[in-house]
């Protein structure tokens, strides 16, 4: 579109184009799905349940047009569970990236893990390293973007997209949308936040109401 192209050729001008040049170190933000990104719905089977959570579209925007990537990691046991298809996973992905598309927005790489370690059917019920908290998709996503872990981050509605983030070397962020507002007063409750809003405890580096909020936190340096 005239939109896209003349984003491009900003983004071109300011230097961001060439710093995505796949030889340089990539700074990344890691994102977490259901509950960050979408509506969290429990397990969303039905691809007319997805609905962006608002701001999130901004958001991501932001993301792009800061030179950082937006890299998708989710764990779907739905897939384990029989539940969903494979092909019925990447429908719900292509409708998120459309509605994404459509404000403007737009997602780098989506990685998911089809495993649960319990719950499952055949070769998808296992003990896996992809399943967060574990670094699986992290590492998978290493090997398509030379990530600057340094300087990258992991957002997610649960203490354990936070504490994946962490395993992997980067900096945790817990957002309230989701689970993450029970999460963040249950750790508040039991004196477990620190003065500079961080829970090692909880496996998280900072907290943010939003997606939105967590990132003009990470663009303005607050976290």
């Amino acid at each position: 579109t005239p939109d896209r192209f003349h984003q491009v050729e900003e983004d071109f001008k300011a230097g961001r184009v060439s710093a995505k040049n796949l030889s340089n170190k990539q700074k990344a933000v890691f994102l977490d799905r259901d509950g960050t990104i979408n509506k969290y719905v429990g397990f969303l089977r039905n691809i007319n349940d997805l609905e962006l959570i608002d701001g999130v579209a901004e958001a991501i925007k932001k993301i792009n047009a800061s030179g950082y990537l937006a890299i998708v990691v989710t764990n779907q046991p739905v897939i384990a569970r029989g539940e969903v298809t494979f092909q019925e996973l990447e429908e719900i992905h292509n409708k998120m990236e459309t509605e994404l598309g459509l404000q403007g927005a737009y997602l780098d790489a989506i990685y998911y893990c089809p495993h649960h370690p319990v719950h499952g059917i055949g070769a998808y019920k296992k003990v896996c390293n992809c399943r967060k908290p574990g670094t699986g998709m992290f590492e998978m996503a290493e090997k398509d973007f030379p990530v600057d872990r340094a300087a990258s981050y992991m957002i997610g509605d649960k203490r354990i997209d936070a504490q994946a983030g962490k395993n992997f070397g980067v900096t945790g962020v817990l957002v309230g949308t989701g689970y993450g507002a029970k999460e963040h007063a249950e750790d508040r409750a039991a004196g477990l936040i620190k003065e500079d809003g961080s829970c090692p405890a909880g496996g998280y580096d900072a907290y943010a109401e939003t997606l939105l909020d967590a990132v003009r936190g990470i663009l303005g340096g607050r976290i």
